[in-house]
């Protein structure tokens, strides 16, 4: 079965709305674990737009599971990593206009920067993954950096407006699978996962995680972090 990482990173969205101390996305990362995520994921953006430099640090102390940290391959930001230390790194594109992250990472367009920056987070002891298209030249690419995972976006899938453009891209994340496995990399997908689209890419053979952020955090708004967490779960375990 498919680990679940939990992204907190909405609920900082709604502490930053009035620039207050609450909710405390560190609490919430709590409760998911509680939940029974396997992981906890957060974006420290270079705008600082949701989580804080604080968040990151006292998650650290704080939970017993692993921290994947979504990061743009950017110096600034690479020392914060470096200081901190997360299990994972997850380096993803990122824009300053953007609501959510866009499409996945070039890696071939922006190889010595994304080089440089692997380099900095492996040698360093941390994990590091990258956030790509179902693209199996990224995919090639990003074993040459020698990383040890990818995930891949699953934005298309999710946005899908029929299900025969849906079940396309399904197959293009199913065959994308495979040449990530073939390099032997860690499989891993997200973005745009949702209580009504997980289950399928779930089944993908290989998938060892996946990263879902919005879904939950609606659903927890409702029905409690706990609760939102162990229902993803159950889900994914069909």
């Amino acid at each position: 079965m498919a680990l679940l990482g939990v992204n907190i990173d909405h609920v900082a969205t709604i502490r930053q709305a009035r620039l207050t101390n609450e909710p405390d996305p560190v609490w919430a990362a709590v409760l998911a674990e509680l939940g029974g995520a396997d992981g906890i994921t957060l974006h420290l953006r270079e705008d600082r737009r949701h989580i804080q430099d604080r968040d990151l640090r006292v998650m650290k102390e704080t939970i017993q599971v692993r921290m994947n940290l979504e990061m743009a391959a950017e110096e600034a930001i690479t020392e914060i990593a470096l200081e901190v230390k997360p299990a994972k790194v997850t380096l993803v594109p990122e824009k300053r206009e953007e609501v959510t992250t866009e499409g996945g990472l070039d890696v071939i367009a922006n190889h010595d920067r994304v080089k440089s920056c692997v380099d900095q987070l492996m040698n360093a002891g941390i994990e590091v993954s990258l956030f790509i298209d179902p693209d199996e030249r990224q995919i090639a690419a990003s074993q040459e950096l020698g990383v040890q995972a990818v995930e891949l976006h699953t934005g298309a899938y999710a946005d899908a407006e029929s299900s025969e453009l849906q079940y396309r891209e399904l197959m293009k994340l199913y065959e994308c699978g495979k040449v990530a496995s073939h390099f032997n990399l860690q499989l891993h997908m997200g973005h745009g996962l949702t209580y009504r689209n997980v289950q399928p890419v779930a089944d993908i053979p290989d998938v060892e995680e996946l990263n879902i952020g919005h879904s939950i955090i609606s659903r927890a708004v409702m029905v409690g972090m706990e609760r939102a967490v162990r229902e993803m779960k159950q889900l994914i375990a069909k």
